[in-house]
């Protein structure tokens, strides 16, 4: 139990919730459903049901061995353990109830892949950072809302989980816009340490040229997008 407080681990324990994420999931008998965090399975089962096939990755290997005993006679489901983030299955939709220190990675990592839909389930704090606006907004805001439509369709409270986390939590679904790369990522995430300076001096900093006074809190989404695009051209 220590373990899974320290990866933010909080396992989904309401069957009714776990019904809805996958309803929600619109998942078909042409689609491959890749999760990341098995848990105790309460999705498996149900993710099952619907799909082509069901490719479920858990960092923690007895969860994996445990499942493998409990869902043996799924036979269009494949187990495995390790890095869901380093995998790279190909699947047409995502579904998650995302370990709460991974939600950036997740973020970031699903920017970068290609897929149809998917719907997660993080921090009510961390989904508010997601659909910030203005100076509200960090770097992983700029990529998600640049690459994803999120939509925010239900609050999860503490008590549906084991261990209870110490905040709600929230399901959000999200459609796939466009992917972009590691390096952007990279780039985005550093113009967010320069917010205080002008995007003429943020750009002198790269060795590019500019007059735009604006700062990066100025700025639209596809606008910093636009200025991490521009500093990477040689």
């Amino acid at each position: 139990m220590i373990k899974r407080k320290l990866l933010g681990q909080h396992f989904l324990n309401s069957k009714s919730i776990a019904e809805f994420i996958v309803k929600e999931a619109e998942i078909s008998k042409n689609d491959v459903v890749f999760e990341i965090g098995t848990g105790p399975g309460i999705l498996i089962p149900l993710l099952c049901e619907n799909a082509q096939k069901v490719i479920s990755v858990d960092a923690d290997e007895k969860l994996i061995k445990k499942a493998r005993l409990n869902f043996s006679k799924l036979d269009n489901l494949v187990l495995k353990s390790g890095d869901g983030f380093s995998q790279k299955d190909v699947f047409s939709i995502f579904v998650s109830n995302l370990p709460y220190s991974k939600s950036k990675d997740a973020i970031e990592w699903l920017a970068q892949n290609s897929f149809s839909h998917g719907v997660i389930m993080v921090q009510k704090e961390f989904a508010e950072k997601l659909l910030a606006t203005s100076k509200n907004r960090r770097a992983v805001s700029i990529i998600a809302t640049y690459t994803l439509d999120i939509e925010k369709i239900s609050v999860v409270g503490k008590n549906n989980f084991s261990p209870p986390p110490k905040v709600d939590s929230v399901i959000l679904k999200i459609s796939k816009k466009t992917t972009i790369d590691k390096k952007l990522i990279s780039l985005i995430n550093d113009l967010f340490s320069y917010r205080r300076k002008t995007v003429k001096n943020i750009l002198k900093q790269f060795n590019k040229q500019s007059t735009i006074e604006k700062r990066i809190d100025d700025l639209s989404g596809d606008e910093i997008v636009n200025l991490a695009k521009q500093i990477l051209k040689k």
